[in-house]
């Protein structure tokens, strides 16, 4: 009897939350008329034209059309950057998403090399039957390479760090029109400018990426408190070998508000025996249960409870199962998409130094407690030192946290949310950290400059390589002029 009260009570929840969910997904953009925006929908605007890059030619020939027409060209794949990086008023979009083979893959030397609007998907599904895998790469696989490598990506995989440690060489379409093999030997001036510079140095044609052997691990989920985190991952992350791949989570529900954590490890293992068996890609699954209780999360506050507890359960049921590298990065990503009237999902990232996390924790949450955010989830990455690239975030080895944040689209929820952020910033500062570039321009340019000493020989350098602005975002205009 008791067994058939909760059936019910469930189901009457899980009507309730359905129909959240379809007002929720009741669609509001408008992309008619050269009217575009990003994932973020906080910046829509008009632009001349949108192009596909279907070939080659095609790409060259928008670059010379711009040029002839003293046109602005903006450069875009999956528009998932949040601050105008993909487009321009009145200029040109180059949509690269068309232009992605996979041109080749070298079994021998591990190396693949790709257009640079092919995504990481597709990479997989050409890489995995050759028991291949990539280095680096994003949590979710939907993203392209071109757009990986312009915000210089990193992800789950501890043992190597930004995604520029595994470029050898790519092809660059500058503004002059001209194409050049660039590589840190070959125009190596503009290898640390383009890998992290937001297209505003010229079109990424393809790219060689280094990879490495598909291989299977066994997950660990371990749950404990946020001021544990630091020697653990010392101890039992950083200091095992076998572990190749971690990331945390950091409560964002009431009751545990930045208290709790859990971990889940990636372990390598000795006997890789059943790694036939486990090898073919997996595609999403509990998409749509993933979307129901962000949902949750996004209108209730015991919903951030709810789905706590069940992020948590799961992972935990997941302890001891085996998985591949390859099907370890392709994380559920349909979750991304979430579109509504009047708010919108948006993303922060902040780069902590390892030796600060707890005392960076403890202020956050200090001060997040006198804000009106509405913070839904955080995710706890690491990534090793790297400032190869001019614009690194890796100044040290950092813990890298990445907040989803629901906020109203109106002018008055836009200020409110950006005096937030702009406070988590301070904080992150203070601690010696940084932030990530590709979101909502709400850091202002004296943060820029704090969390990345080489801004000004970052743009610098883009007026002495573009003079007449040719390639053009809102990222630029707000920070680069």
């Amino acid at each position: 009897m008791l067994k058939d009260i909760k059936s019910i009570f469930l189901l009457i929840i899980l009507t309730l939350l359905t129909y959240i969910m379809i007002f929720h997904w009741a669609i509001n953009t408008n992309e008619s008329n050269n009217r575009i925006t990003d994932v973020g929908r906080l910046m829509p605007t008009k632009i001349h034209k949108i192009i596909k890059g279907n070939e080659e030619k095609s790409i060259v020939d928008t670059v010379a059309e711009a040029r002839r027409d003293n046109l602005k060209v903006s450069i875009a794949g999956k528009r998932h950057s949040q601050g105008g990086h993909t487009y321009y008023p009145d200029g040109i979009m180059l949509d690269m998403t068309t232009y992605d083979e996979v041109l080749n893959v070298d079994t021998v030397h591990q190396t693949v090399h790709v257009q640079s609007g092919a995504t990481w998907d597709d990479i997989q599904k050409a890489i995995n039957p050759l028991g291949l895998s990539v280095k680096v790469m994003q949590s979710q696989n939907i993203f392209t390479v071109g757009g990986s490598l312009s915000v210089n990506v990193h992800g789950r995989d501890i043992r190597n760090g930004s995604l520029i440690e595994t470029v050898n060489w790519f092809r660059l379409l500058t503004p002059d029109g001209e194409i050049i093999k660039v590589s840190r030997e070959e125009n190596a001036e503009y290898f640390p400018l383009v890998i992290g510079g937001y297209g505003l140095f010229g079109v990424i044609l393809d790219v060689e990426l280094k990879l490495t052997n598909d291989e299977l691990y066994a997950l660990e989920t371990e749950e404990m408190t946020y001021d544990k985190y630091e020697e653990y991952f010392r101890k039992n992350v950083q200091g095992n070998d076998n572990v190749k791949m971690h990331l945390g989570r950091l409560s964002t529900a009431p009751e545990t508000f930045l208290k709790d954590m859990y971990v889940t490890n990636y372990v390598l293992q000795k006997d890789q025996e059943e790694y036939s068996d486990l090898n073919q890609l997996k595609e999403d699954k509990l998409t749509f249960l993933t979307k129901f209780l962000l949902g949750l999360s996004r209108d209730f506050e015991w919903g951030k409870n709810v789905f706590w507890g069940m992020q948590k359960s799961f992972f935990q049921k997941q302890d001891g199962k085996l998985v591949t590298r390859n099907n370890a990065m392709r994380s559920e990503s349909d979750f991304l998409e979430y579109e509504a009237k009047n708010d919108t999902d948006i993303l922060q990232e902040y780069f902590i130094p390892v030796d600060e996390y707890e005392e960076y924790i403890d202020e956050l949450r200090e001060f997040l407690s006198e804000q009106d955010l509405n913070l839904i989830n955080i995710t706890v990455r690491y990534v090793s030192h790297n400032e190869e690239a001019v614009l690194s975030y890796a100044k040290e080895d950092m813990f890298a946290l990445v907040l989803l944040i629901n906020q109203g689209k109106s002018e008055e929820e836009i200020k409110k949310t950006g005096n937030t952020i702009r406070g988590m910033i301070d904080i992150s500062l203070q601690h010696e950290g940084s932030y990530y570039l590709p979101y909502y321009e709400y850091p202002t340019v004296e943060q820029m400059k704090e969390a990345y000493p080489n801004t000004d020989e970052f743009f610098d350098m883009k007026k002495q390589l573009d003079p007449e602005e040719r390639f053009m975002n809102l990222f630029y205009e707000r920070y680069g002029q």
